[in-house]
């Protein structure tokens, strides 16, 4: 596995550096994309025409993110801390400064696929794009030099896993409280 993370990490990595253009591309999908995303999420209410189920789709995306990002990538950080590639690789390219260890998993890509997957219970064509632009996020912080492919695939996982959880439970809190709401 080592093997072919390294060599994707390797491919990823040939693309910083190769000129301006490529590096300012790579490092606004890696650090600023991010923003656009989680602003774009909060758009669907101002232009949706069901204010309620934006507000649902918002809320369920958000609260999937969250504990993706702050429960479960942390306790898996907490009992494995893999350094990042530019800790222990030679002759790579680090676009962003970041400090060491934590690399697994990515606590962006568990962010931002659970926010596309919570948007894709509700619209799934915006959910698509969403789950496009996590990956563009990930592979760019592959480029950047923070990550390797398997800690972005883990935060997918995580991630999407989130979302399922939250719709979960949404579900089962609905049933009660459907009663209550008129």
């Amino acid at each position: 596995m080592y093997q072919i993370d390294l060599a994707i990490f390797r491919w990823a990595n040939s693309w910083a550096g190769v000129n301006n253009f490529y590096d300012w591309s790579i490092i606004f999908r890696a650090e600023y994309l991010a923003w656009a995303v989680g602003f774009g999420v909060l758009l669907f209410w101002v232009f949706g025409r069901d204010k309620k189920k934006e507000l649902l789709m918002i809320i369920h995306s958000f609260a999937a993110a969250v504990v993706a990002r702050f429960i479960f990538t942390e306790v898996i950080r907490y009992f494995y801390d893999r350094p990042r590639p530019f800790e222990v690789l030679n002759n790579i390219y680090q676009l962003i400064q970041r400090e060491a260890g934590g690399s697994f998993p990515s606590g962006h890509a568990a962010f931002f696929f659970a926010l596309a997957t919570g948007v894709f219970f509700y619209r799934k064509w915006w959910g698509v794009l969403f789950y496009a632009l996590a990956l563009a996020i990930g592979l760019a912080r592959v480029a950047a030099g923070l990550h390797w492919p398997s800690d972005i695939l883990a935060g997918a996982v995580i991630g999407i896993f989130s979302a399922i959880l939250i719709n979960f439970l949404f579900k089962k809190i609905k049933k009660p409280m459907s009663k209550f709401l008129v």
